[in-house]
């Protein structure tokens, strides 16, 4: 997979993507990361990316002209261009299963007041990770790449995924590890028993009582 991050702050990323599982994805070729400045794009003699809005009000706009340039000028048959913004769909583990299966994704990072509308018209789709407002799109972006790269094949094992949270409309069970007891806290008996069938019941019948306490509007998807 290639993912190119559209930004005017590639410094932001540079921690994010030089540790833990996405550097390895990156040194074992599994994806290519690409931070591109789209203000090497701008056309403007000062080198601006924004404007002051029509009509009037506060804060800076996205000009057009960079972004369609730059889009332009990274987009193939197989890319699927991806707006972060408030008001874009919000982000769930099912679309990030969608993305790892594409080839080519294209994230468009805004900032300051927002985005002049007309390049929502370039994009396929528009994400959101949440019900609140950052200072761009940066943040949005790692947590979309990371929750995409780790279900790249050969990141890491199958299994490890498809037990994850939000699987089956319902957050992960319980888990435990040494040691067997741990200030006064034991380890669930039927962990320790070695009858499988046993342990998938209880962690199944776990899972669902955990999504019912802390989000039964999961289970309303169901």
């Amino acid at each position: 997979m290639k993912i190119d991050i559209l930004t005017l702050f590639p410094d932001m990323f540079q921690g994010v993507f030089s540790e833990s599982i996405i550097k390895r994805a990156i040194e074992e070729k599994k994806v290519e990361i690409n931070l591109v400045n789209f203000r090497d794009f701008t056309k403007d003699p000062h080198n601006k990316v924004d404007d002051t809005p029509y009509g009037g009000g506060a804060g800076m706009v996205l000009a057009p002209q960079p972004i369609f340039d730059c889009v332009k000028a990274l987009r193939t048959e197989e890319s699927k261009v991806i707006l972060l913004t408030p008001d874009g769909e919000v982000y769930k583990q099912n679309r990030a299963y969608n993305l790892s299966k594409e080839k080519h994704l294209i994230l468009i990072c805004g900032h300051y007041e927002g985005f002049d509308e007309r390049i929502r018209s370039i994009c396929d789709l528009e994400l959101s990770i949440g019900d609140y407002v950052l200072t761009g799109g940066e943040v949005a972006s790692m947590a979309i790449v990371d929750s995409v790269v780790r279900l790249l094949p050969g990141v890491i094992t199958e299994e490890s995924h498809i037990n994850d949270s939000f699987n089956n409309n319902l957050l992960d069970y319980p888990t435990y590890t040494k040691p067997r007891v741990y200030e006064g806290m034991e380890v669930p008996e039927v962990l320790l028993s070695g009858d499988h069938k046993k342990i998938a019941e209880y962690r199944y019948n776990e899972s669902l009582k955990r999504t019912k306490e802390r989000r039964p509007d999961l289970l309303d998807n169901q």
